[in-house]
């Protein structure tokens, strides 16, 4: 298995992150027929790095631990051994635990899959982009905290109007553009975005992947693309890992990984994949 490049300059760096679940019978049914204990890993000694301002996709087939890697990034899953590393900060550390601060946690935010379970339907759009604004205590100003709302719903192409609105009235592409602008809200630096297009009609995926391109272009951001669709992948990733099993397989530039895969598993979900034509189209 290939470990993933390393780099010292790198914003993320993860090293060594495995993760197990137990899915033993309950007790009592191990007693009666004499099971054993039964482990799942779902990752398994996966190092990688991400450089600044770049975006590093991680893909698979559902259930090769994509998913798990974002959620112990973002701290909603602990790992069971190995390292976490922002911008030279320890996030994790099998060692300490879970030790991430209100300034890491300000500085990574998510973009989930689903653009309908995600969004809090009893909230209107204003008060779901101004949350990061208060938990993180970034304006104090009631007024100067409704016109960064305003600008947020601006860079997402929605409309300053929208803030009075709820989830259920837009589409599901305006909804995961209220998501992104909901990650933006607390300014961060580093975007974990879990297949945040699978659940979008292919015109509008193309829409949301050229709005995450552009934005990373203005605001200098770095992400984590989430993916089991290399049509995507191919447009957004500038540096591809493939995981088989929660394992590794296979790293390379985006390009020539595409262009050369090298392991069968690669080759297979490239095959599995009608290559995109020319790039993202515009919107």
């Amino acid at each position: 298995m290939p470990g993933g490049v390393m780099m010292d300059n790198a914003y993320l760096q993860v090293s060594g992150l495995s993760r197990h679940f137990d899915i033993s019978d309950p007790f009592l049914a191990r007693l009666l027929t004499g099971g054993a204990r039964r482990q799942l890993t779902a990752v398994d000694n996966v190092s990688f790095s991400i450089a600044r301002g770049q975006t590093y996709a991680l893909v698979g087939e559902s259930g090769s631990g994509k998913s798990t890697i974002a959620r112990m990034i973002v701290g909603l899953e602990r790992p069971d051994s190995g390292t976490i590393r922002f911008d030279g900060r320890t996030a994790f550390d099998e060692r300490q635990g879970q030790v991430q601060d209100n300034s890491l946690r300000q500085k990574l935010q998510m973009v989930f899959q689903s653009p309908y379970s995600s969004l809090n339907p009893r909230w209107r759009v204003g008060d779901i982009l101004m949350e990061p604004i208060r938990a993180f205590d970034l304006i104090a100003d009631p007024e100067a905290r409704r016109r960064r709302v305003h600008e947020l719903l601006d860079q997402v192409g929605l409309s300053t109007q929208d803030a009075q609105r709820y989830p259920h009235e837009f589409s599901g592409g305006q909804r995961q553009r209220i998501s992104i602008a909901r990650a933006l809200a607390s300014n961060p630096q580093f975007i974990v975005c879990d297949e945040p297009t699978s659940a979008l009609d292919v015109s509008v995926q193309a829409q949301v992947l050229n709005l995450l391109k552009q934005l990373q272009r203005d605001l200098q951001l770095t992400y984590l693309f989430i993916s089991h669709d290399m049509a995507v992948v191919r447009v957004m990733a500038h540096r591809i890992g493939v995981l088989k099993n929660g394992r590794l397989v296979e790293e390379n530039a985006a390009g020539p990984l595409i262009e050369s895969p090298q392991d069968p598993y690669t080759r297979m979900l490239m095959e599995s994949t009608p290559r995109f034509a020319g790039g993202a189209a515009s919107g």
